[in-house]
């Protein structure tokens, strides 16, 4: 039987947390031949050089691109878009008559140029989370651009379906399989509040905010505003100045590779260290997926701008207070609270969810089974894939 020979395309800690799932059907399938190429701040040791994390979990790393150039200034950004582009062409001149399908997923710069970079060779690429809206981020024309490029769609819910449909002006090969993501939620084995405090030495018994804010590339320039607005917040909050609000430690994640990045982490660094209460501050560059989702499912609230957020929460009976307009667009629910960046309204969303109902659990973007329903589909289309 001839196998479909996919090149599936990781460029962070990220995307690969999402891929997962689907890594682990298509090595265990037969049907399959899988070429994993890593780029991006997977080996940038500032990132935590996520390479290890991928070997570590048992897969093979077919090739490597350095494509990420120091700096996270507009002129960076840029430059790594056409040096991607210029590596990954080399990339597909190689692979052109070894695979069958490119597999990429979201709205990166970098996961854009790379399949840009494919184009010329017409190798069929398939897409997973398109047709979401970004509009605080440049990542939203990214993720367009990776739709029109793609043959194949996976998306996470009948209101994405309508807008692929609406980008490619069809509805041949868009499928509403749910968010990928999900699926980690019902294999991953999450760690106890012991073993978690074991590992990061963190007591999630303690009430705790789990921060991720990541620079609004839209309007970057105010990011180092927005970034010291969230500082003034944590630091009244740590320091019990609003009796109305609980006594909270709080766990920052760290930002990723975007425009004016670093800044913002220059700035949680910097509150980290000359706070008073630097016993309720934890700075983590990277938790990894089953690290991330045990503090997820402890915690008691979420504050920030990051999609997971917006996806996966829900399914852990979280609330999110949701900060400005990186996130604006997507399809979110009933545990969102859309907030711009305001001390006083932020204070009043962490006061109006202490008050609020325990969720049920309900996620719009399905239950996780996102995986099997790519891996059928793919099967079906064998017929139609170039082999």
């Amino acid at each position: 039987m001839d196998r479909y020979r996919i090149a599936l395309l990781t460029s962070s800690r990220a995307d690969y947390g999402i891929y997962r799932p689907l890594l682990e059907k298509l090595k265990a399938d037969s049907w399959f031949s899988t070429k994993i190429i890593a780029f991006g701040t997977h080996l940038s040791h500032m990132y935590g050089y996520t390479l290890n994390k991928i070997l570590k979990d048992g897969f093979e790393i077919d090739y490597t691109v350095e494509n990420q150039l120091l700096g996270d200034s507009p002129e960076a950004i840029s430059s790594t878009i056409g040096l991607t582009t210029l590596k990954f062409s080399a990339i597909w001149q190689n692979l052109k008559n070894e695979i069958d399908l490119v597999v990429c997923l979201g709205d990166r710069y970098e996961m854009f140029a790379a399949v840009q970079a494919s184009l010329p060779f017409q190798i069929p690429v398939a897409h997973i989370h398109g047709g979401e809206t970004t509009l605080g981020a440049i990542d939203n024309v990214f993720r367009h651009s990776l739709t029109l490029m793609a043959k194949y769609h996976f998306v996470s819910s009948e209101n994405h379906y309508q807008k692929v449909k609406q980008l490619i002006c069809s509805e041949n090969n868009i499928y509403n399989v749910g968010a990928l993501s999900l699926d980690n939620l019902e294999k991953i084995q999450l760690l106890t509040i012991s073993e978690f405090e074991d590992k990061y030495q963190i007591n999630l018994e303690k009430p705790t905010i789990l921060l991720t804010f990541h620079p609004e590339t839209v309007n970057f320039e105010q990011n180092i505003y927005f970034a010291n607005i969230i500082c003034e917040v944590l630091e009244e909050i740590i320091t019990n100045k609003n009796n109305q609000i609980l006594d909270y430690q709080i766990i920052i994640t760290m930002p990723n590779a975007d425009t004016m990045g670093n800044s913002i982490r220059k700035i949680f660094e910097n509150f980290g260290r000359r706070s008073e209460n630097k016993d309720k501050i934890f700075l983590i560059e990277n938790f990894g997926t089953k690290g991330y989702f045990s503090c997820m499912k402890y915690c008691s609230l979420l504050l920030g701008n990051t999609s997971s957020g917006i996806i996966e929460a829900a399914s852990f009976k979280k609330y999110v207070i949701n900060l400005g307009n990186r996130q604006k667009g997507r399809l979110a629910g009933e545990n969102v609270l859309n907030i711009e960046i305001d001390k006083e309204k932020i204070l009043e969303s962490i006061k109006k969810i202490q008050e609020m109902p325990v969720l049920d659990g309900y996620n719009i973007y399905g239950n996780g089974c996102a995986s099997n329903k790519i891996i059928e589909v793919l099967k079906s289309l064998k017929s139609t894939i170039k082999m």
